[in-house]
């Protein structure tokens, strides 16, 4: 297993459209691996391999506090959503920035694990915002795009000028 470089906003790489994930060898079980250290040390509950660099449509999640609820999806997709519900939201990807998100309050999901298994799950709560939020960076839309134009400017303004201060 490795740590895995994660892409910042407004690197147009987040904005790649995954493509489906077709062979499940062994070196997929290793990004997977690698994905959920990467998770865990930078202290997220979901990480979609765009945001690696990896344009696959794959992610993980674990929204438990003790990390037992590690889970891969593979080709995820939402085949129901239910209800509405608004949570403040933040991204490995854009760091220091919360916006409050509307987001489906129960979906029904279908994915595949990272053997090739087909799983169905009802999901609410914090998993299925997570699912909601790891899917859009698959199909390359980013939380901050559900924000008006003026708030998106801010923050694209406002990581830019955190990028330049990295690079002196």
């Amino acid at each position: 297993m490795s740590l895995r470089d994660i892409l910042i906003y407004p690197d147009d790489r987040l904005r790649e459209i995954a493509r489906p994930v077709d062979s499940f060898e062994p070196a997929l079980a290793e990004l997977v691996a690698d994905m959920f250290e990467t998770m865990y040390q930078e202290r997220g509950i979901g990480l979609a391999a765009t945001q690696i660099d990896e344009h696959r449509r794959l992610f993980v999640a674990d929204v438990s506090e003790d990390r037992s609820g590690a889970m891969a999806f593979v080709n995820p997709e939402i085949l129901a959503r239910d209800g509405t519900v608004e949570s403040e939201e933040g991204c490995l990807s854009i760091p220091g920035i919360n916006e409050t998100i509307p987001r489906a309050e129960r979906i029904r999901v279908r994915a595949q694990d990272e053997k090739g298994k087909t799983i169905e799950h009802d999901l609410d709560g914090l998993l299925a915002i997570c699912f909601q939020h790891e899917l859009d960076h698959l199909d390359g839309r980013l939380f901050i795009d559900y924000l008006s134009p003026l708030k998106q400017q801010r923050i694209r303004k406002k990581m830019e000028k955190a990028a330049r201060r990295e690079r002196v």
